[in-house]
């Protein structure tokens, strides 16, 4: 009662004793976690004076549990008749929510975007990509809301989305300050319930601070679409400290974690599509800070980074060289082809926005894919872990065996060999002509 009288914070400080009543256990750390015998528990019954049996509830106890379930009675009967009461089309909405279901028609703007850039064909920051996907979202999810932990200006997720705050409450954008934890587990909490489709994007880095959350997220199968961005060595000055080189691995070790990282525009409208299509799991959608060039320049009718990897560009004859690139990293890929195709060499590359995707497909669509018998290299900003499984052990990898360093992105890329003549030179080692 003083706490609730008082308008500053409180703090209620319980003093318990771990593992009381029993004998010989009771404040000790093996209350904690140790096996409890059945002699003990007996122990422990008579020490608290408590004569029934392991399990059984007495009457009187339940009867005041159910007691206190069935307070809320009237508040629920009143609901129930409101919604009985609703006009068809708000009767409609609310069922949908409640059901965990998007809005017919949802999909138009990413289709839109996708034929939009594809026609485009111009260079875009990734994660300036997705926050431009998001905003257009916005307009076809009612229920969509966006935030970010006070990384705005970077992650450019608000857009035209007001505030939620307690004064206006029909904000669509939440500041959660730096507490990346918290926001993940308020996302979460919001999927849980249901009837709302939160949005939390930070750095890629920074995904540490939300591992329990992201791990919960795949245990209890919660449809939660995490954004990354400033994905790899490629965002300047700021240094190894906020270079993610091992986090793609990580992430994709998470059972039940499907991980999403585009390549370009077209890329990024489908790789939202299949965030949001999922609702068995969490999302991790990866995009990178700088500028990505076009690599798609059609459409098409079908989401090919549904497929997880896709033949992006084929080899001009039969195939020799096949460049496995995800992200930013596919660029580099569809100009070392070029050099190598002009060497006379038949490569082609193979985008992979998906591990998770792919592995889902039939062995045949994977196998020709990848090209059998061919020289396989993996090319993205990031360690090897986990590449061996498609490239087998003869393959190459263009990519990160180390922390990054703080400097110029083109001095960085050109310092740690992610260029296209370092894939080239690759390719060469594994054919055997250098």
């Amino acid at each position: 009662l003083l706490a609730k009288a008082d308008p500053r914070p409180s703090m209620i400080r319980c003093t318990t004793v771990i593992g009381r009543g029993l004998p010989g256990v009771e404040g000790t750390r093996a209350a904690h976690s140790a096996r409890i015998p059945a002699s003990l528990s007996e122990a422990a019954r008579k020490a608290l004076n408590w004569p029934h049996p392991a399990f059984e509830i007495p009457d009187e106890i339940r009867a005041a549990w159910r007691a206190a379930g069935e307070r809320n009675a009237p508040e629920f009967d009143s609901w129930t008749r409101r919604v009985a009461a609703l006009p068809p089309e708000r009767r409609r909405l609310l069922d949908r929510l409640r059901e965990g279901k998007l809005p017919e028609g949802w999909e138009a703007p990413l289709r839109a975007f996708r034929d939009e850039a594809a026609r485009a064909g111009t260079a875009q920051s990734g994660i300036a990509l997705s926050g431009e996907l998001v905003d257009r979202l916005a307009d076809a999810i009612p229920e969509l809301l966006s935030g970010a932990p006070d990384l705005e200006g970077a992650t450019q997720h608000k857009r035209k989305l007001k505030a939620f705050t307690a004064e206006d409450q029909g904000g669509r954008y939440v500041h959660y300050g730096i507490r990346e934890h918290a926001m993940g587990a308020m996302m979460n909490g919001m999927a849980a319930h249901g009837g709302v489709v939160p949005v939390g994007v930070t750095y890629l880095v920074f995904s540490d601070y939300l591992r329990p959350v992201l791990r919960l997220a795949a245990m209890m199968g919660l449809p939660v679409p995490f954004v990354f961005s400033h994905d790899s060595v490629g965002i300047g000055r700021n240094g190894p400290t906020h270079q993610p080189v091992e986090y793609l691995a990580s992430l994709r070790a998470i059972p039940n974690m499907l991980v999403l990282r585009p390549a370009d525009a077209v890329e990024a409208a489908e790789c939202w599509e299949i965030a949001l299509r999922t609702r068995t799991g969490p999302s991790s959608l990866i995009f990178a800070r700088q500028a990505l060039p076009a690599v798609r320049r059609e459409a098409g009718s079908e989401n090919l980074s549904a497929r997880g990897a896709y033949v992006l560009e084929e080899a001009t004859g039969p195939r020799r060289v096949t460049l496995l690139a995800t992200g930013s990293e596919v660029a580099l890929a569809v100009e070392a082809r070029r050099r190598l195709e002009e060497e006379g060499v038949p490569t082609a590359v193979v985008s992979m926005p998906s591990w998770e995707l792919f592995e889902r497909q039939d062995a045949a669509y994977r196998r020709a894919t990848l090209g059998p018998g061919t020289v396989r290299v993996g090319v993205e900003a990031a360690v090897r872990l986990g590449w061996d499984r498609y490239l087998g052990e003869e393959g190459g990898f263009v990519g990160m065996s180390g922390f990054g360093a703080s400097g110029a992105e083109a001095d960085l890329a050109r310092h740690f060999g992610l260029t296209p003549e370092r894939v080239v030179e690759e390719v060469r080692a594994r054919l055997g002509t250098v």
